[in-house]
């Protein structure tokens, strides 16, 4: 049996399960932060409340997955060549969700004040990082069973990475150069919102990464 033939075995179908499991906490996250920002921006308190409660619950049964894959994975001989590059994908997902609970937890402790004509432009970047963190989600099931399809994937999650990146280097010009009527304290809180969603897709691009390398390797 080749060295990835193991992902092929009935054996295996558990682990990968539970990495399938832990992938689609990633994606709920996502799609509660995106909500989370949108009730934010919109001034539902009670939907942003729920957000964070959603959030703080997925976090939660995400961080207890996650130990419990690594501890399945370190009791595998027959992926001691492999645990390790696995282990560093599923931490850079679980990074992924550290972002986006810390992210809506500082729009609920620092209230930033969104002005009106940027609430799209940060809805919009929003949708763009999260995109990014989507579109890295295939790529890393293909990884078990089809990773030819990986580089496709991945593909995208440089496209909106990139497209986020100029979407946040806009607003922050906008802020600076064309927003006199803000104070400097609030140009500054408005980089920090915007760089910090910005973040969520640089995440996205290390987790595209990390599945290049393994792809290659699977190729080998």
């Amino acid at each position: 049996m080749g060295l990835f033939d193991i992902f092929l075995n009935k054996s295996a179908d558990k682990l990968i399960t539970s990495i399938n499991q832990l992938l689609g906490l990633v994606d709920n996250s996502v799609l509660v932060f995106k909500d989370g920002v949108k009730n934010y921006l919109y001034y539902d308190e009670s939907g942003f409340s729920d957000s964070l409660s959603s959030m703080a619950s997925l976090e939660a049964e995400t961080g207890a997955l996650f130990r419990e894959i690594e501890s399945s994975l370190y009791s595998r001989g027959n992926l001691v060549r492999s645990r390790g590059d696995i282990m560093r994908l599923l931490e850079r997902f679980e990074h992924i969700i550290s972002i986006v609970s810390a992210d809506l937890i500082q729009f609920e402790i620092e209230a930033p004040k969104i002005p009106p004509e940027l609430k799209k432009e940060f809805m919009k970047l929003t949708e763009l990082a999260s995109l990014a963190v989507e579109s890295s989600i295939p790529g890393a099931k293909a990884y078990f069973t089809a990773p030819k399809d990986v580089a496709e994937t991945t593909n995208r999650v440089y496209f909106y990475e990139k497209e986020a990146v100029k979407l946040s280097q806009s607003i922050k010009r906008t802020v600076f150069h064309d927003m006199d009527s803000l104070k400097l304290s609030e140009k500054f809180h408005l980089r920090y919102f915007a760089l910090h969603i910005e973040d969520l897709a640089k995440a996205a691009v290390k987790v595209a990464e990390q599945l290049s390398v393994m792809a290659i390797k699977r190729s080998l």
